[in-house]
């Protein structure tokens, strides 16, 4: 067992998953100076999207929700953090407890409903960090406000306005997240018919953005749902290519609860929210594999779901996937996890 392990099992553990998160925080930021100083581990560089990511890597959204150590948690090893999902609006979430750990699958139910401080603190923060060269590429991952009904398309095209015309002057790349099956409907937003003109709108304003801000035009990508049928997967990547997106990030969490070992009163006591983690692993795959067939090699992919080990990754890659990214294989693999990838992948 590995040190991590240890304290994890004697430790972590034992405590509510959120306020193991918040003492993560707490960790980093207080390492900040140190961890922003350090040698980042060597990896094989990715030219995609006109940028250079210094390894496959990256930390998916969720983990850095408000942009507070994307940078300290790019020590660890992460070409790249995708920080978010942030909203317009600052919300707090949904109630607690809203984390959840399946340790038995090695896998976390949440339901956290896109907490965070909305996009203007967002902005102010990045905006007030000079950012180390060097450093991960950032993400920004937004998503829609829950006060705002899904069925008013002008009301979700504004929402998403406000934290595109805000972050996209902040951000490598920009991710619409549309599959969050925490904030009530915003999943019918991956309907194509929603889905198109929403894309449109984000990409105008970002355009807007970034030539007020004096910056190249920023990627655009979508992030899709696991539970989306291969039909419906195969409409958004015609989507993406007739609207020229940089990219698909596939995929989010699931709402599935198929094949867990578990014991069945614990998933049930585990409750309802998106399930992250290795059983995600296999349609996950599919997914990646199902979209690069469809685009060729004209748009970038992001694998993400169920990435545990280096032969996880590797799998990704093989299956289509240009970079892929982690979350719970972070949190139960700990701070040496990110090294001991990019070793196998290496």
């Amino acid at each position: 067992m590995t040190l991590y392990g240890a304290v994890y099992k004697h430790g972590l553990s034992r405590i509510d998953a959120e306020v193991a998160h918040h003492r993560t925080f707490d960790a980093l930021r207080a390492a900040g100076p140190v961890l922003r100083r350090a040698k980042r581990p060597g990896g094989i560089p990715v030219h995609t999207m006109g940028l250079t990511f210094p390894n496959a890597l990256g930390l998916a959204a969720g983990f850095d929700k408000t942009a507070e150590a994307f940078e300290e948690l790019g020590a660890f090893g992460f070409g790249h953090v995708e920080v978010g999902t942030v909203t317009a609006l600052a919300q707090p979430g949904n109630p607690k407890p809203r984390l959840v750990r399946l340790p038995e699958d090695r896998a976390v139910v949440n339901r956290m409903g896109f907490n965070n401080d909305g996009a203007a603190a967002v902005a102010q923060r990045l905006g007030n960090r000079r950012r180390r060269a060097g450093g991960p590429l950032l993400g920004i991952n937004i998503g829609k406000s829950k006060i705002v009904p899904d069925d008013d398309q002008a009301a979700v095209e504004a929402d998403y306005e406000t934290s595109t015309r805000l972050l996209a002057p902040y951000a490598d790349y920009l991710v619409v997240n549309v599959s969050s099956p925490n904030t009530p409907g915003l999943r019918n937003l991956q309907a194509v018919e929603k889905l198109a003109p929403l894309l449109e709108h984000v990409r105008r304003i970002a355009d807007r953005a970034t030539d007020d801000a004096g910056r190249d035009r920023v990627p655009l990508l979508v992030k899709i749902a696991p539970d989306l049928a291969d039909d419906d997967v195969l409409e958004v990547a015609d989507l993406a290519l007739a609207q020229d997106l940089s990219g698909i990030i596939a995929t989010n969490t699931t709402i599935s609860r198929d094949g867990l070992r578990s014991d069945p009163a614990v998933v049930e006591a585990a409750g309802a929210g998106g399930l992250s983690g290795v059983p995600l692993r296999e349609r996950a795959t599919e997914v990646v594999r199902l979209l690069r067939g469809r685009v060729g090699r004209d748009l970038t992919l992001i694998g993400v779901g169920g990435i545990s080990t280096a032969d996880d990754a590797r799998e990704r890659l093989a299956a289509g996937a240009d970079l892929v990214q982690a979350y719970t294989g972070l949190i139960y693999g700990g701070p040496l996890w990110p090294r001991r990838v990019l070793k196998g992948l290496r």
